[in-house]
């Protein structure tokens, strides 16, 4: 079955065509990391308003990438939630467009399901088999998920969240630390490349321990204490020279924003990697011996991330990562996801909306 995949939740306009969701024939995306970089953010409105641009274009280069003509596309998947409502809309109402003009099934997908399917389908392309139960750690700017997932050859794949963040999600906090101290948007990537050049030992970053459900995160502590060691430590000068560098239209090299960056302040973003990495670690070391899982998969964008990968391949257990192009938002995991709903004959009818708040379990 040929299924065209439409993700619009954010800020990326993306179509995928995955054959039974497990070989990818296409995936395009289209980014507007220069539209928000100057906002230091994603501004819904604007993001809306790029999608419509870029809907029709993608979907195109999808189908003609595939090589395939609309016709014989099998069904049509599109990102249902959760994510920005007015993001949503536009994929989803291009979808069901399209599959009605087309007299082709739509399905409405979970954003999390599919960044879950992500590894599936990463593991299904390496010929690879993943274990169940499992563990699946969903990390990204919008969402820090933990879930159980079984899958039964009948009922298909089931999930039931274990912990999730109280209020920053992971990838959220790295974009908010990095625009404290004066790295362009998204921050969390320049994290990630300068804490290597740190020694995580000289900044002491508090670690969070959660009333009532030990399996959630917080954040927000952890970004407040480098809030204050930023005020403290008189730093203005250093911050407005690294802002200059990530002016738009700007491109800074890694020599470039070290040369802007002194020993104190890698040391200080290589302590809050470090510290997001081990919040991150222990909940899923605890979870998975909680829930005796087999295997762990780590999805969403912050699984990009090198140092998180280099610390989760040193468990026990088989874990399980997608590629990078598959980890952050795409449409190949959402074709991936809806594959298989639909061969167990699910079908979403055209009263299917945009669910910005949907959950998972």
């Amino acid at each position: 079955m040929r299924i065209l995949g439409i993700e619009s939740s954010c800020d990326e306009t993306a179509a995928a065509v995955v054959v039974s969701g497990e070989r990818v024939l296409s995936s395009v995306v289209a980014s507007q990391l220069d539209v928000h970089a100057r906002y230091g953010g994603v501004v819904p409105e604007l993001a809306s308003r790029e999608h419509l641009r870029a809907v029709t274009p993608i979907v195109r280069e999808a189908v003609e990438r595939a090589g395939l003509r609309y016709g014989e596309l099998d069904a049509i998947a599109v990102t249902s939630g959760p994510g920005l409502a007015g993001a949503l809309l536009v994929g989803l109402t291009y979808a069901k467009g399209l599959a009605f003009a087309l007299g082709k099934p739509l399905l409405g997908v979970n954003h999390l399901e599919g960044h879950i399917h992500a590894v599936a389908l990463e593991a299904a392309q390496q010929g690879g088999r993943l274990v169940f139960p499992a563990l699946a750690l969903v990390v990204s700017g919008g969402h820090t998920h933990m879930f159980r997932v079984e899958r039964d050859a009948t009922a298909g794949y089931s999930y039931r969240l274990l912990g999730r963040t109280r209020d920053d999600a992971a990838g959220e906090a790295f974009d908010k630390v990095a625009k404290l101290v004066g790295l362009g948007y998204p921050g969390g990537p320049w994290v990630d490349r300068l804490s290597p050049f740190g020694d995580a030992s000289k900044v002491d970053l508090p670690g969070t321990r959660m009333k009532g459900n030990p399996l959630d995160w917080s954040f927000s502590g952890l970004k407040t204490a480098v809030l204050r060691w930023v005020r403290a430590g008189a730093m203005d000068a250093e911050i407005a020279a690294r802002r200059r560098l990530f002016e738009p239209g700007e491109r800074p090299t890694l020599d470039a924003v070290l040369a802007a960056t002194p020993q104190p302040t890698r040391d200080l973003l290589a302590s809050f990697q470090q510290r997001v990495i081990e919040e991150l670690l222990a909940r899923a070391e605890q979870a998975a011996e909680q829930e005796q899982v087999e295997s762990i998969l780590v999805s969403g964008g912050v699984a990009a991330n090198r140092g998180l990968r280099e610390r989760f391949e040193k468990l026990s257990l088989p874990v399980w990562f997608p590629s990078l192009a598959l980890s952050t938002d795409n449409a190949a995991m959402i074709a991936a996801a809806a594959w298989p709903r639909l061969a167990r004959g699910e079908r979403s009818d055209w009263s299917l909306r945009a669910y910005p708040n949907l959950r998972l379990a």
